[in-house]
């Protein structure tokens, strides 16, 4: 057995692909906090007027308190009355884009070891006390975070931040466990990827196809020998350097009172010891594609091949990175997008589309790196490929060669607007919490909930032709094709040119 400790003589993800699976305590909660509130009704009208002009609509505003305790963990709260329930979301600044090299798949795999015991919580107990309070839990790993969250009744939330800052505090894993979920993770990747149809397609795919940084474009998900090689001493070193607070997050959203749940906080987590190893995230840049890239598979149990696209997308918060949002609403998402116009209803090649900016992973606001924006969809075998791309490129030179019409990028902006509200009010305010741990991981910044409508509000025709000029461009797309490989005796196999 290997007991993994935080105290003074020691240191050291859900929804997955589509659910991968001496101290110093403040004397006073409230000193050498950075803390901020708004109020939920509106923006004022000043800030408006700074921001966007006159002509700006009324947004939506988040509640937000934002501290960091003196071991640096990062802290924010958001009240919501609208039930006696509340979310309590913890976020470890460390996702599958910057695990190990020779342990691909290991930050997934350590999202499970976290059910596997702490301090004071033995094996899946720590599922149990959620569940016997009558809540729901899970956690997930994505590309630059791993989370756990669980929505509870409010007059148990002091219970469920103890029982988090146990795990925090501590791991007690056993080399029993490991191999169990060694196992576990092997059979999932088994069941969601390798004898499922159409399996880690495009998700899983594409970035490995797209991406030329190794940190972008490995296997996500382990390869099996990979997970099979982790080892105890593994376990202790990813826990120390990555599980730490000063590398964390915890957000709380629901009904609570925020002068009692500081006070919760800095009660469970504020002794426990962050790392004395320097936390040096690897440079996952990806240099600018100068060349179109096309990639096929075969798929031994898929019955009609598929076809994916991607393009690199702008970096994160920029001018061009919100206009590329809209530009993802008007090109795919919704009935009324051209791609689905074009691919579904003019030309029936099939029967849906799907993607967007960090796609099935996430959203274009819960990400920290390079990202995609990939598209995909099933089709019939007599489809041509040069069809298909025939009728994509005459979709994406709309919009390269002249600038959107007012009531296109209107239209755009409700529906940035409205996908963007309903992701905030998601599961018991889940979706809040992911945006506020999110932005307080990623930028020390929470508050931006409330600017990321103002942001996208002064997006202008201009910008997004230029936008689409850059970045969708030929020489900027990676295409993947899935053959259809059911009733052959093929294996997978993958060619890149």
């Amino acid at each position: 057995m290997k007991t993994l400790t935080r105290g003074p003589s020691a240191a050291f993800t859900a929804f997955a692909a589509l659910l991968l699976a001496g101290c110093q305590q403040a004397s006073d909660p409230s000193a050498d906090v950075q803390e901020t509130e708004q109020g939920a009704a509106q923006v004022t009208m000043e800030v408006h007027d700074a921001l966007v002009g006159e002509d700006a609509p009324n947004y939506y505003t988040v509640p937000v308190r934002y501290h960091t305790l003196d071991n640096g963990l990062k802290v924010v709260l958001s009240q919501d009355r609208t039930a006696p329930t509340v979310t309590v979301a913890v976020y470890y600044n460390i996702g599958f884009r910057i695990e190990p090299r020779d342990r691909t798949g290991f930050a997934h795999l350590f999202e499970h070891m976290m059910f596997q015991g702490s301090g004071n919580l033995g094996k899946m107990e720590f599922i149990q006390l959620v569940q016997r309070n009558g809540g729901v839990l899970n956690g997930s790993t994505r590309f630059d975070y791993t989370n756990y969250f669980e929505v509870v009744p409010t007059h148990k939330l002091d219970t469920i931040l103890w029982g988090e800052a146990d795990r925090m505090r501590g791991l007690d894993i056993t080399q029993e466990n490991l191999t169990n979920q060694q196992g576990v993770v092997k059979n999932e990747v088994k069941q969601n990827v390798l004898n499922t149809p159409y399996g880690g397609f495009p998700w899983l795919d594409m970035p490995q196809f797209a991406n030329e940084n190794w940190y972008n474009a490995h296997n996500f998900y382990g390869d099996l020998e990979d997970l099979d090689a982790a080892t105890l001493d593994d376990v202790a070193a990813f826990f120390e350097k990555f599980y730490s607070p000063n590398n964390a997050a915890v957000v709380v959203v629901g009904d609570f009172e925020y002068d009692e749940a500081l006070a919760m906080i800095e009660n469970h987590f504020g002794d426990i010891v962050q790392t004395t190893e320097e936390i040096v995230m690897p440079d996952i840049s990806e240099p600018r594609q100068e060349e179109a890239k096309h990639a096929s598979r075969v798929d031994a149990l898929a019955t009609k091949p598929g076809f994916a696209f991607a393009y690199h997308v702008p970096d994160r918060l920029t001018p061009e990175w919100y206009a590329m949002g809209l530009l993802d609403q008007i090109l795919l998402q919704g009935e009324d997008s051209l791609l689905h116009q074009a691919l579904v209803k003019e030309e029936g090649i099939t029967g849906s589309i799907d993607g967007g900016i960090n796609a099935l992973l996430g959203n274009m606001l819960n990400y920290n790196g390079p990202m995609l924006w990939l598209a995909s969809f099933i089709h019939d075998a007599d489809v041509s490929e040069q069809r298909i791309v025939e009728v994509l490129d005459r979709v994406i030179d709309q919009v390269r060669t002249e600038p959107v019409d007012a009531e296109t990028l209107a239209r755009a902006k409700i529906k940035w607007r409205s996908a963007y509200y309903d992701y905030v009010s998601n599961f018991f305010g889940f979706g809040r919490a992911d945006l506020l741990a999110s932005l307080a991981l990623f930028d020390g910044d929470p508050e931006m909930i409330n600017r990321f409508e103002a942001d996208i509000h002064k997006v202008t025709a201009e910008t997004i032709l230029e936008t689409a000029q850059e970045y969708l461009r030929p020489t900027n797309r990676t295409i993947l094709i899935l053959e259809a490989g059911a009733g052959e005796t093929t294996e997978e196999v993958a060619s890149n040119d």
